[in-house]
C-alpha cells in the first residue's frame, strides 16, 4: 500500500555496503542474526530487492561477464552438458548481468548463447532458462505475443500481464511490440478478443490510471459500482470498466471499502454475481492487484500447482521469471500467509529434476 507502510526508505542507501554487512554477519563461525535483523528491517523493499542482487554478486566472487560466458562454454562443450553449472550461474546472475554475459559470449565463441542453450537442454527447464536470458519488457512482449499469435487465444495470459503491470511498463511494453512486430498490439488484442473483455484490456492498454486518491470520486465511485450491478435489472458493465480500469490500487482500495459499507458485500462477491466468463476474469484480477499484486501472483502460483490437477508450466515459469527481481520476497510472503504452506515446499511437491532446482533457486529459500 503506498505511504502506509512502517520502513521508509533511508538516505545514504548502498546496496553493496550492505550486502558486505550482510555477507560479514554469515561469515564464519555463528551468524549475526542482530546485524541482520537491524539492517533488513531498516530497508525498504526496493532496497532490499537491490541488496539481495548486490550479494548474489558478492557472494559469486564479483561479476565478470567473461569469465561466466566462459563457464558456459565450458559447461556445454564436448560429450553431455552441466545443467547444474549452468543454472547455478544464470540464476546467480540479475538480468542485466545475462545481457552482459550473452554478449560476452558472442565476441569470444562467435555463437549466439540462447541458441547454444537452447541446441544443449530441453523441455521446461530450457523453457525457463531461455526466458531467463530475455530482458524483462521484452519477455512480457513474447508472453503477449504467443498468448495472441498461439493455437487458440491464451486469455489467462493477456489477463495476467496487463492486469499486474505499472502504466510505464505498458507503454514499454506497447512501444517495443511495435518495434519487435510492425504490429499495434491494441490492434492485435482486440482481433483476438471480444465484446466487453476486450473492452477492458483496451482500458488497461491505454496505461492512463490516474496517480494518488481523489476523495471526492470515493463516494460516488462506490455508489456508481453498487448501481451498475447490485441494485440493477442486468448489470452495466461499462461502469465496471471504466472505474476499474483508470483509477489507482490506492483510490481503488479505499472505493473497495466504502463499497463495502454501502452493499455489505466485498466487491469481488459482486462481481462474480454480476458478470462471467473472461470479462469477470480480468476484473477480478484488476481488484486482486489492486489490493495486493504480490497477493494476486501468490495465488496464482497456487493454483498453476494445484495438486492432482497438472501443473501449469507455462504461468509458472512466467510469473517465477518476471517477478523474481521484483516482489519474489513479497509473494513468498503471501503465499506462505495465505496456503500454511511455503512456495519452495509447493515447487519441490509439483515439479522435479533441473526444472525443480532452478525454480527453488529462483524462489531463494524456504518460509516453511
Amino acid at each position: 500500500m503506498a505511504g502506509r507502510g512502517t520502513v521508509k526508505a533511508h538516505g545514504g542507501f548502498n546496496a553493496n555496503n550492505d550486502a558486505e554487512v550482510l555477507f560479514k554477519a554469515m561469515k564464519g563461525l555463528g551468524t549475526d542474526e542482530d546485524a541482520i535483523l537491524q539492517l533488513l528491517i531498516a530497508r525498504s523493499n526496493a532496497q532490499r530487492q537491490e541488496i539481495k542482487a548486490a550479494f548474489k554478486t558478492l557472494a559469486h566472487g564479483g561479476f565478470n561477464a567473461n569469465n561466466d560466458a566462459e563457464v558456459l562454454f565450458k559447461a556445454m562443450k564436448g560429450l553431455g552438458t552441466d545443467e547444474d553449472a549452468i543454472l547455478q550461474l544464470l540464476i546467480a546472475r540479475s538480468n542485466a548481468q545475462r545481457q552482459e554475459i550473452k554478449a560476452a559470449f558472442k565476441t569470444l565463441h562467435g555463437n549466439d548463447l540462447v541458441d547454444n542453450l537452447k541446441s544443449e537442454l530441453g523441455g521446461k527447464f530450457e523453457s525457463l532458462i531461455v526466458a531467463l536470458m530475455t530482458p524483462p519488457i521484452m519477455y512480457d512482449v513474447t508472453c503477449l505475443r504467443d498468448a495472441i499469435k498461439g493455437a487458440g487465444t491464451d486469455e489467462k495470459g493477456l489477463i495476467e500481464i496487463l492486469a499486474s503491470r505499472l502504466p510505464n511498463e505498458v507503454n514499454e511494453i506497447k512501444s517495443l511490440y511495435k518495434r519487435e512486430h510492425n504490429d499495434d498490439l491494441e490492434k492485435d488484442v482486440t482481433g483476438d478478443t471480444g465484446g466487453n473483455f476486450s473492452r477492458m484490456l483496451v482500458v488497461l492498454l491505454q496505461a492512463s490510471r490516474q496517480q494518488g486518491i481523489q476523495e471526492d470520486l470515493i463516494q460516488s465511485d462506490a455508489q456508481a459500482l453498487l448501481a451498475a450491478g447490485e441494485q440493477k435489472y442486468g448489470t452495466d458493465e461499462g461502469q465496471f470498466i471504466t472505474i476499474l480500469g483508470n483509477r489507482s490500487n490506492a483510490h481503488l482500495r479505499r472505493v473497495f471499502e466504502e463499497y463495502r459499507k454501502l452493499s455489505g458485500y466485498e466487491i469481488e462477491e459482486s462481481i462474480q454475481r454480476e458478470t462471467s466468463g473472461t470479462l469477470q476474469e480480468v476484473l477480478l484480477a484488476v481488484v486482486k492487484c489492486a489490493r495486493s499484486v504480490p497477493g494476486y501472483f501468490a495465488e496464482s502460483l497456487y493454483n498453476a500447482m494445484k495438486q492432482g490437477a497438472g501443473t501449469d508450466d507455462q504461468k509458472l515459469i512466467r510469473i517465477m521469471v518476471s517477478r523474481s527481481e521484483v516482489d519474489m520476497m513479497d509473494i513468498r510472503a503471501e503465499f506462505r500467509k495465505r496456503f500454511a504452506t511455503s512456495l519452495h515446499k509447493t515447487i519441490q511437491g509439483d515439479t522435479s529434476g533441473d526444472y525443480r532446482k532452478a525454480l527453488q533457486l529462483l524462489c531463494g529459500g524456504d518460509d516453511a
